[in-house]
């Protein structure tokens, strides 16, 4: 394994739904005991473009299609995992993800989040106002939420 340092980032996308009433969609992981909040995210596969996967994992994680893409970020926005968490998660290939994110208008109607997909990451989803994201994901994710909400505050 090599050591945290030299590891590369794992490509990721993020997704920022938003509904009509501008608020965004935050899930709660299904392996965590504490509150971990956060917005569906995934990796990019090497036959997809960083725009199909956010499509992808959108209806992966939480079971919709029913969304636009709205914008997307200018840059790539990287996280490093905690340490202890990098060695286990992914085989210690990765030291964490740099993150292409994309905003997503939802086109539907509550009933139309499904978090009982295939492979189930989430157990409870709520809406949250876009200036609160960064207060509900865990710590180390902060700062890269901060940074989404500057690039689509616009967007609210």
């Amino acid at each position: 394994m090599k050591p945290f340092s030299e590891r590369p980032y794992r490509p990721c996308v993020g997704i920022m739904l938003i509904n009509e009433d501008n608020l965004v969609l935050v899930a709660q992981r299904i392996d965590q005991q504490a509150e971990a909040w956060q917005m569906p995210q995934g990796g990019v596969e090497d036959d997809e473009t960083p725009r199909q996967a956010a499509l992808r994992e959108l209806k992966e994680e939480i079971g919709t299609n029913k969304a636009e893409i709205i914008a997307e970020s200018e840059d790539w926005i990287p996280y490093d995992l905690p340490g202890h968490l990098a060695d286990r998660v992914w085989h210690g290939k990765f030291r964490g993800q740099t993150q292409k994110w994309f905003a997503m208008r939802f086109l539907g109607r509550n009933e139309d989040i499904n978090l009982a997909t295939a492979e189930p990451e989430f157990d409870a989803w709520k809406w949250t106002p876009m200036a609160s994201l960064a207060d509900v994901v865990v710590d180390f994710k902060r700062e890269n939420y901060r940074q989404v909400v500057a690039a689509f505050s616009h967007l609210a």
